[in-house]
């Protein structure tokens, strides 16, 4: 167990152990940017808050751009979490303007400088993907339960509560995905998918990452591009390459034609959720779903051992 993990279980385990009784407090209204950041919120809060996710299944958060009605809710909520890190790179301004009337949160912006990814060339830009690291996101999820607390204090208590268990089960999760992804062979530890969604998954589990696009779907991948990559396929003998739910498949497509037109047949290993969760209602739909999914889809492509079902017997199941 790391380090951050042992702060995160014993700060909440204390936080939950001086809680007391739960005491009733009107719903705080609170809006997210995503589905990943909305499903933490709603399980800290429980019945103490109302939580609307602005970007659905298969939603791109890089080019989303708030409606008309985003923007009616976002002006009436107690606060609005945002992921930060240019996530929500179309949103940028309306947030900054938004924040001089209501709280607004960037929760990822909570963790050091010193575990995020650099976005490229960028000396002041780091890779915003942080949910892919169970890990990291519990460290989020901690932020985000002192962000709750401050801003609905009737709640503190239940929301205090709730931190263990979401601190528990994202440890559980982390290990999970330890296990199953270690148990792929080292020659195939290589993960190609549609663009740089996976870098924090990839650190934490010793995965090799290689995606299309950049970490912006926002950028294009040319001719050049899937050319080395195609050589990279077939020089290595990678087996399987990843769609993901929020990316066009493409660029996907064009690298397994490309791997067979040299000889060397590539499958394609699944479909991975990146940008966006699983489908509302179906436990896909959640935070622990969405990564319980990819990494056992993962693992199973690229020959390593984990459970048809994931995690605990729920893939494909409702939430």
């Amino acid at each position: 167990m790391s380090l951050s993990r042992r702060r995160l279980l014993a700060g909440t385990a204390a936080f939950a152990a001086c809680a007391g009784p739960l005491r009733a407090a009107a719903p705080l209204q609170a809006v997210a940017s995503t589905g990943m950041i909305a499903d933490i919120a709603q399980r800290l809060g429980g019945g103490t808050m109302e939580v609307r996710a602005l970007m659905g299944a298969g939603v791109d958060p890089h080019s989303y751009r708030q409606t008309r009605s985003d923007i009616v809710a976002m002006t009436r909520a107690g606060i609005v979490l945002a992921n930060g890190l240019y996530l929500e790179a179309q949103m940028e301004e309306f947030l900054d303007d938004l924040s001089r009337r209501v709280p607004v949160a960037r929760v990822a912006e909570v963790l050091p400088r010193d575990l995020l990814m650099p976005y490229g060339d960028h000396a002041d830009r780091f890779d915003p993907h942080v949910w892919m690291d169970p890990e990291l996101w519990a460290m989020v999820a901690e932020g985000m339960a002192a962000t709750l607390a401050a801003a609905h204090p009737d709640a503190a208590e239940a929301i205090g509560a709730n931190a263990g268990a979401v601190a528990g089960d994202l440890a559980r999760l982390s290990d999970y995905a330890a296990g199953v992804l270690g148990s792929v062979p080292g020659e195939s530890r290589v993960l190609v998918t549609a663009h740089d969604a996976f870098g924090y998954l990839g650190r934490a589990f010793g995965m090799e990452v290689v995606g299309i696009q950049g970490i912006s779907t926002e950028s294009e991948a040319g001719l050049n591009r899937i050319s080395e990559l195609v050589d990279l396929l077939a020089e290595r003998r990678i087996r399987a390459v990843f769609v993901e739910s929020s990316v066009s498949d493409r660029n996907i497509r064009a690298l397994v034609e490309g791997a067979a037109a040299r000889g060397h047949e590539v499958a394609v290993g699944g479909e991975l959720f990146s940008d966006a969760m699983g489908t509302p209602g179906s436990y896909e739909g959640t935070y622990l779903g969405m990564i319980d999914h990819n990494v056992t889809t993962i693992a199973r492509a690229l020959g390593g051992t984990a459970p048809e079902r994931g995690m605990d017997g729920r893939l494909g199941g409702a939430s």
